[in-house]
């Protein structure tokens, strides 16, 4: 049996290789309780990733959960400030009353972040994230998203987080093996020519 490809088809494969990836963006609600780093389960962002990979986490500075009474409600920044009810947010409290505060550091798995916020773990290595990151993943695999706090039983509220990870280029097997394809075609064509020639 014999294949033939012209050096059209393979041209069309390069450039195939050569277009970038679509960008994957995942949207996950993350819950206090369920998904706490004390005593929840961290929650499958949707990413898998490798060591040095870029991606980037973002959710709304007004999405709130709470670590239990008041004062304690914060968004994925954590409790490192005051915050005041707006009268419409999830705590339910009337405008103006304080409804977060700072509460410090939490250390847990190697890392200290403040209390109430929102963490990611690839690999067994938690790093925080907050409501706005961007930068490289630390390690290989799936990312967890967690809500960092000592006591999860008295948790509530959830955060809607969107993960995404830009456009990935072609890995550069793909590249060298269409290449290996055109040289071969190119050769199997000229092998023809000269036969024809003869």
């Amino acid at each position: 049996m014999t294949v033939k490809l012209s050096l059209a088809t393979l041209g069309l494969g390069l450039s195939l290789a050569l277009a970038p990836a679509a960008a994957l963006a995942t949207t996950v609600v993350v819950d206090a309780k369920a998904n706490s780093s004390s005593g929840g389960v961290g929650l499958a962002s949707g990413l898998t990733l490798t060591t040095g990979e870029t991606f980037t986490i973002s959710a709304s500075t007004t999405d709130l959960w709470s670590a239990g009474d008041l004062p304690r409600w914060s968004n994925g920044d954590g409790l490192t400030a005051n915050l005041y009810a707006t009268g419409s947010d999830e705590s339910g409290q009337a405008s103006g009353t304080l409804i977060g505060q700072d509460f410090g550091l939490w250390t847990e798995n190697s890392l200290s972040a403040p209390y109430g916020s929102l963490v990611g773990e690839i690999g067994g290595v938690f790093e925080f994230l907050g409501t706005s990151f961007s930068g490289s993943a630390w390690g290989n695999g799936p990312l967890s998203l967690f809500y960092w706090d000592s006591n999860f039983e008295d948790n509530s509220g959830s955060i809607t987080v969107t993960a995404n990870v830009p456009a990935r280029v072609p890995e550069p097997i793909t590249l060298s093996l269409f290449g290996a394809g055109l040289v071969a075609a190119a050769g199997i064509r000229r092998r023809k020519k000269l036969a024809a020639q003869k």
